[in-house]
Order: C-alpha cells, then sequence, then structure tokens
C-alpha cells in the first residue's frame, strides 16, 4: 500500500455485518484507503469500554465493495478494542481518521458515553487520531438488527463530505471528536448545524419484563418524553425539531467547567 491516498480506519459497534458499517466503507472509500476493523459480534452500548473476558481474536474475512474484493477483519472484542487491534497489529502504518459507524440509531445527549459507535472514536482520539463517530436517526427496534429495511445511502454520503472535512482541515484545537447524528428523512441536500449535548435524558432506562429475579431480565430503554422542552442549539433539538444533520464537537476532557476557587470555597464550607 502506498501512502499517496489517506488512510481510515472504519469501525462499527453493530459489528462486522453491519449494512451500516458497509455504507461509510462504500462511500470512505471514494476518498482513501479503507481498513476495517469491527467487532466480530453485536456490541451496542458497549461504550469505550475494554473488555477483560474478550479474547482478542482477529479473524480476516473477504467481501464485496463497490464490487471489489476487500480483507476486513472481525475482532473478538469492543468496538474500542477493535480500533486498538487495528492500529496497534492491523494497519501497515497511522491511520489519517478514525471513522465509527453508521449506527443503527442516533447517539444524542448525555448517553454518549454509553455508546460504542461514540466510544470506539473516542478511543481512537484518545490514540491522537482524529475521528469522527456517525449514526443515523431510526426506530428503536432497529437498533440491534441488520435490518435491510433501513437505507444508509444519505448517511453514507455524510460520512464522506465529513470525513473529507476533517482529513483537509488542520485540527482544531480542543475537539477530540467530531459526533455527526442524520435524521431519519435526510437527502444529502439537508443542511447541518453545529451543536452541543442536550443535558436532557433521551433514552430512559425501563425495568426487566420478568417473573422473577432467578429468569434473564435485561435492563431495556425507551425515547423520554422530554423532547417538547429541549433546547434550540442541542443535537436532540437540531435532529428531532429542526430535522437538519447535528454535528457536536467533544472533547475528552470531561473536567467540569466551572470556577474552581467557588467550588473549593463551596466544598469547603467557608
Amino acid at each position: 500500500m502506498t501512502k499517496n491516498k489517506p488512510h481510515i480506519l472504519l469501525t462499527n459497534d453493530d459489528g462486522i455485518r453491519s449494512p451500516g458499517l458497509w455504507a461509510a466503507a462504500s462511500e470512505l472509500s471514494k476518498i482513501g484507503y479503507v481498513t476495517v476493523t469491527a467487532p466480530r459480534q453485536q456490541s451496542s452500548g458497549m461504550g469505550r469500554s475494554l473488555p477483560s473476558t474478550s479474547d482478542g481474536i482477529i479473524q480476516k474475512e473477504t467481501v464485496q465493495v463497490n464490487g471489489q474484493e476487500w480483507d476486513v477483519y472481525a475482532i473478538g472484542g469492543s468496538p474500542a478494542q477493535a480500533v486498538l487491534h487495528g492500529i496497534l497489529e492491523i494497519v501497515p502504518h497511522e491511520p489519517d481518521l478514525i471513522v465509527s459507524g453508521i449506527n443503527y440509531g442516533e447517539n444524542v445527549g448525555l448517553g454518549v458515553t454509553i455508546s460504542g459507535t461514540v466510544g470506539a472514536a473516542m478511543e481512537g482520539a484518545n490514540l491522537g487520531f482524529p475521528a469522527m463517530a456517525i449514526s443515523l436517526e431510526t426506530d428503536p427496534h432497529y437498533h440491534l438488527s441488520h435490518s435491510e429495511d433501513v437505507d444508509f445511502s444519505t448517511a453514507g454520503y455524510f460520512a464522506g463530505y465529513f470525513a473529507r472535512l476533517l482529513l483537509e482541515k488542520k485540527r482544531f484545537e480542543g475537539v477530540d471528536v467530531l459526533k455527526v447524528e442524520i435524521p431519519r428523512h435526510a437527502t444529502p441536500e439537508t443542511g447541518w448545524q453545529l451543536t452541543r449535548l442536550s443535558r436532557l435524558r433521551y433514552y430512559k432506562p425501563t425495568p426487566s419484563k420478568r417473573a422473577s429475579w432467578d429468569q434473564p431480565g435485561p435492563i431495556g430503554y425507551a425515547h423520554d418524553d422530554n423532547l417538547p422542552h429541549e433546547q434550540e442549539d442541542t443535537d436532540v433539538y437540531v435532529l428531532r425539531t429542526k430535522k437538519m444533520v447535528s454535528v457536536t464537537p467533544l472533547d475528552l476532557d470531561m473536567t467540569a467547567r466551572v470556577n474552581f476557587n467557588d467550588l473549593e470555597h463551596h466544598l469547603r464550607g467557608n
């Protein structure tokens, strides 16, 4: 592989078989070389976790993308671990960009730390690489599927659009990950807007449905009812109400933006 084209490392928390992954691969391959390293299993909701129970087995597979055969890599691990294996063991040189997605379902509000899509991008950013996480708004019953009913073509277009921007522009100080959310009925002509994370709960946890604690019963989730009260500059409002592409710059520094003197005074009770 020569280095006259940018090299993009692509992953997806929905796993190596996700149509969203291959929609992104198709568009990103028009820009540069794409190496795909993705969990071999559905791995949504894993955040940036690095489970000690992951086996780390790397399986090379062959798939068809844009009429060409690609070698891709299914990883026995989380989305973040797929990025690590890709960078540390698989790619022949450092990638120019990390892309995570396209995810079945939007990743908005304060729940982004749960998202395997965002977590994988964060892991790439933590190693010093420009990173993007991209998701498509879908109904919850599609979230853990590989349904062909979901059209990823427009989301694929925006994956390529923002990948080009990240590759062409110098990094902006204080931005580690660009989080992109595509409305369900978007077209390539849909506008985009910079947003901040919503502080309202977007998905609320729901209790297990079981007759006894001895029975399996994972915690579920459902959309919250706070949307009518959302502020207009957030990812939730722009995606759901304005029906525009939401672009949120994320910073790995999670230190609270408060006045330390005021906080110390409060804590010490002076």
